[in-house]
Order: C-alpha cells, then structure tokens, then sequence
C-alpha cells in the first residue's frame, strides 16, 4: 500500500488552495507545520485571498492569524489558544462560539464548510490504514466532508485506536515530514495549586469518572489520588499527569459504566512520553468529540466528576471562563457539556476549581462578572466550587446561601468587601442567613 502512494512536497500540496476557500487545520500537536508553512509562503506571494481558516487549539506558531496576512486569511477559531490570543484580542483572528461536541457539528452539517482539510496522521499499517494520532476531535469531521484532504505522514505519529483510525484512501494528496511533534510540559503545582488539587482530590470517590482539563490544577489532583481505586476516565483530553495512576493501577477504567477498561478522550496534549503511551495502546480509544462530549454519553457512567477551571465567579455562582471583559482569552470548549454530564450521572460531581485571586491579588470571586465577561456556566448549572480555602456545593441552594458559601472560600483580603457587597444586594436579612 505504501509504495504506491505518491508523495509531493508541502509546496506542491498546498497549490490546491485557492480564493475563498475554507481551511481546516488538525488541532493541537497534530497541526502540520511545514504544510502551515507552505500555506503561509503562497499567502505571502498574494496568491489567493480570503482564505478562512479554522481550527480548535493547535500547538506552534500560527503566523496566518496575524495583521500581516489581513484580507489573505480570516482565523475563525472554535478555541482561543495562547498562539491566537493576542490576534484575537486585535481582531486580526476571529472566534466562533460553539460547545465542544458541536464543533464537529458546524462541520458536518455545512455550517463551516470545509473545502481543504490539512491533517498529519501515522504511516499506513499492513490494512491501509493510518491514525490520526493524538486529535480526534472535529477533525474527523472535516477528514470525511472536505473537498481535498492533505495528509502529512509522520512516524513520530502516534497509532492511536478508536475514531482515529481511518483508511489510507481518505487522503487525496500526502506529502511526509519526520519531525517530532510538539510537546507541551507543566510545572509542578504552586502551594496554592496544591492546596485546590488536596481540595478536590477530597471530592473523588473510588470507581469515579474522570474529565480534567490541562495545567496546574489537573495535575495536582492527580497527584493526590495515589490510594484511590478503580478510577476511570472518560474527558476530552488528557496530559501526562494521568501515567503514574495508570502504572500503578489507580485508573484501570473497571467501573465504567461505557468504554469498560477503556480511557477514553479525543485528544491529548503532553510530552513524547504520553505520546509513546498512545502509541498502539488498545487501552485508550481515541474518540470523535460527538462521542467524548455528549452529555447522554457522559452520564452513563458512575460518579462523573468533572474538573474544569475560571476566569471568574460572581456572588450567585455564574460562571466566566472564556473572556477577561470582552477580551478573549480561551473558549466555551467542553465545560458544558461536561458539567451537564456529570449533573445527570449517578454519583456524578461537577467541580469549578480556581485560585482565589489573580497573580496579581485581585479576587477571581467578585460580587458581579466583569462587563463583557462571556457565562460559560449559568448558575443554575452550578454545583461544586473549589479554592485553595475550601470547596462548597451550590447546588440546590438560593442566592443568598450560595453568596455566604462563595465568601466562605474567597481569599480572607477580599471576604470583608465581598460580604458589603452582598449586603447591598440582597439587604440586610443577608447576614442572619445561615
């Protein structure tokens, strides 16, 4: 099968570009540089304009996103990464706002059609196959209704299982590159990630469901869960925080209720370590994100507790995580449908976890969201708030219950200004409430 496959340069497989067309580029350490490149030079030479782009988080640069190639491309994005922030922020990138499971959806269903889909994937196997390796996500999706699918073999790619497999014969143009895929490293938690991660740790249970985001505090949950049993993960990415549960047998997926055995997500972000532990691993099944992030398929496992991060959090418990003001930071991503998921699972515990303040002292709970600052979580989807200072459950309780539990874990500076606040909002029966 590999021998007869053409191979072009990136050069020549991105000639299929052309005016108006809609690019899609595979997400996070997938995102294939040297056709990025590629795109970049013919941008530079003027040789097509109005070339929108999309794509989740990708790792490297994303030059196409900047003022230099204003009315050449249009970034509109389904996630504000650290490499398009700023591009954002400017309005040289754009955003569109969409829950992680329906990225695929705004795909497949033409909202965002795809003309050229741009994809690194592993060599083709003895079947015809290859993988798309650490991303899933919406870009299989893309893979199946682009017009022209460019595939960049890469032995460095990891054969991933699940979703991620897909025939040779999906790739119209290929075109190969050797080098190794980005890898992203955490620091160790700081005393004050630490004492969130104990925080959440404590809220765990044995056989529970995992989804985490990726950082800090992820990791440092992680850390603490060394006499856990029998946990499982089902989440829409995973780093490598999760390998020494693995290699000690805390996380063995046995009380799963769907994927049993199985760790299930749909992409990854982490060094080659985590990238090898993929690699031909039938105990992780690579997902497409319709699956990983529906709620109905979330909930059918036992005691999904999810772990997802803020910006801030206001006195009744909404929820701001993609903006700082009006300026973008990140995205809505999966916490949505993962705070759903593990509101309807048995057991299940959603878990907003933050630091009390900002590097710079100021309180991320605030007795309202910041002008402009996006509701990812409503409160009425509220449940679990972490800090450093203590974790509260919201659930089921009124405003002015929630205010007093909210002020309870803010940092002690702020908790005085906070309770003012809170009693000139809901008058002076705020403090005799218990």
């Amino acid at each position: 099968m590999h021998q007869n496959i053409k191979f072009v340069s990136a050069q020549e497989a991105v000639k299929v570009i052309k005016t108006g067309d809609r690019i899609h580029i595979h997400s996070v350490a997938c995102a294939p540089q040297k056709l990025i490149e590629a795109m970049c030079e013919r941008g530079r030479n003027r040789e097509f304009k109005n070339v929108k782009i999309q794509h989740l988080h990708t790792e490297g640069p994303a030059p196409y996103a900047s003022k230099e190639f204003e009315g050449i491309f249009q970034l509109q994005s389904f996630f504000v990464g650290h490499n398009v922030r700023q591009d954002t922020q400017e309005g040289y990138a754009d955003y569109i706002p969409v829950f992680l499971h329906e990225t695929q959806r705004l795909i497949r269903e033409g909202y965002t059609k795809v003309n050229v889909a741009m994809v690194q994937v592993s060599p083709i196997d003895k079947h015809g196959y290859v993988s798309l390796g650490t991303s899933v996500d919406a870009t299989l999706a893309a893979v199946q209704t682009a017009d022209t699918v460019i595939g960049v073999i890469n032995p460095n790619m990891p054969r991933a299982f699940g979703d991620a497999m897909i025939r040779a014969n999906c790739i119209d143009i290929f075109c190969e590159d050797n080098s190794p895929l980005i890898e992203a490293h955490f620091t160790d938690p700081d005393p004050i990630e630490a004492a969130i991660g104990r925080n959440v740790a404590a809220l765990i249970d044995d056989g529970a469901t995992l989804q985490m985001g990726i950082g800090a505090i992820p990791n440092a949950v992680l850390s603490q869960l060394g006499n856990h049993k029998n946990i499982g993960i089902h989440t829409e990415m995973f780093a490598d925080g999760i390998l020494p549960l693995v290699e000690n047998g805390v996380v063995n997926g046995a009380m799963k209720g769907i994927d049993v055995g199985k760790m299930t997500s749909t992409f990854l972000m982490g060094s080659k370590k985590l990238y090898d532990f993929v690699d031909d691993n039938p105990g992780v099944i690579m997902k497409d994100v319709r699956y990983t992030n529906d709620i109905n398929v979330i909930c059918r496992n036992p005691k999904v507790t999810a772990i997802n991060s803020a910006i801030q959090v206001d006195l009744t418990g909404q929820v701001c995580s993609d903006s700082i003001g009006t300026k973008h930071y990140s995205g809505v991503g999966g916490q949505i449908d993962f705070i759903r998921g593990a509101s309807m699972s048995p057991g299940g515990k959603p878990i907003i976890a933050m630091p009390s303040v900002t590097q710079k002292g100021m309180s991320k709970i605030a007795p309202t969201l910041h002008v402009g600052a996006g509701v990812v979580t409503t409160r009425s989807n509220m449940h679990w708030l972490v800090t450093e200072f203590g974790a509260v459950n919201l659930y089921g309780k009124s405003l002015q219950e929630r205010a007093k539990l909210i002020i309870s874990i803010a940092h002690p500076d702020h908790r005085e200004s906070l309770d003012k606040a809170a009693f000139e909002r809901f008058g002076p029966h705020f403090h005799f409430v218990v």
